[in-house]
């Protein structure tokens, strides 16, 4: 018996619902003639794929081995796909692209307008995530690019900078500090009640880091997974966040608070999967987003 390309598909599908009844509904067959295709697979293999024993279905030592690499071909068997599909002259196309939060709040916007007003014709699929999960889904396969941060990449992940990015104390127009010509003694920034993104955001990674450098006691009073509630926040209250001041800039109402020692700037970068396929329509906006970002200023 030959292994085709729907054998495969019926594993990685079983493996990831870890059942084969949600995995046949998934893949709209009936969940006897799944687990006869498995079965098929694991003759052809001439090894034992599953362990059905236990509640849930489980890969064997060997079928994880074997699903490694069927992953890897099914991956590169889709980025063929999209290169037969590719149209150099970009009347038609689709991209796939990934951003940090804050990059929703300033760059995003910009970025996909001229695109879409270069090129028409692409489709855009564009998402919000926080950085681990945009350079997994590369890996995977799911995206065709990334807007996040220099540093500490996975194994994989082609890093080109894009633009530096500045941060600074942000506080509404009526707080006291919004009236304060000189910059704030980072100590002084405990007796403000803050407001930040949540723990799972490269942000908030490079905030604690840069209070904990300076041993600064700062007393967070507000988590949020959103940088639209944090302005929000920020214009009704008296909490204090750190934004990027791009983001500040395009807010009359927010006020931007210089520190001693300033907030440490930060590198943003495009991100690929080293080994994926370079559509016309992904060096099409890597060409726009560095133009803009050059032309624009963004800092």
């Amino acid at each position: 018996m030959t292994v085709e390309l729907r054998h495969l598909r019926y594993l990685l599908a079983v493996a990831e619902h870890a059942n084969f009844t949600r995995a046949a509904e998934e893949l709209h067959i009936s969940q006897p003639t799944l687990s006869q295709q498995v079965k098929q697979l694991e003759k052809a293999l001439g090894v034992q794929l599953l362990d059905r024993t236990g509640r849930s279905v489980r890969l064997t030592d060997a079928g994880a081995t074997y699903l490694h690499h069927a992953r890897e071909v099914l991956r590169d068997l889709a980025a063929g796909e999209r290169a037969v599909l590719d149209v150099q002259d970009l009347s038609r196309g689709h991209l796939r692209l990934a951003v940090t939060p804050t990059f929703t709040a300033y760059l995003v916007g910009p970025l996909t307008g001229e695109f879409r007003a270069a090129h028409p014709g692409i489709s855009l699929d564009v998402r919000e995530m926080t950085q681990d999960r945009i350079e997994a889904a590369l890996l995977a396969d799911e995206l065709d690019l990334g807007v996040a941060f220099r540093g500490g990449h996975l194994p994989g992940i082609d890093s080109a900078a894009l633009l530096t990015e500045s941060l600074s104390l942000v506080v509404g127009r009526r707080h006291p500090l919004a009236r304060r010509r000189h910059p704030l003694p980072v100590a002084e920034v405990a007796e403000q009640p803050l407001a930040l993104l949540s723990a799972d955001f490269a942000t908030r990674g490079h905030i604690d880091a840069y209070f904990a450098q300076h041993r600064a006691q700062v007393r967070v009073a507000v988590e949020a997974n959103s940088v639209t509630a944090l302005i929000e926040m920020i214009r009704r209250t008296d909490l204090v966040t750190v934004l990027p001041d791009a983001i500040t800039r395009e807010h009359p109402e927010l006020h931007p608070v210089s520190l001693e020692p300033g907030l440490p700037t930060r590198t943003a970068c495009l991100l690929r999967r080293e080994s994926a396929y370079r559509s016309a329509a992904s060096r099409a906006f890597v060409r726009i987003a560095r133009r803009s970002v050059r032309d624009g200023g963004q800092s």
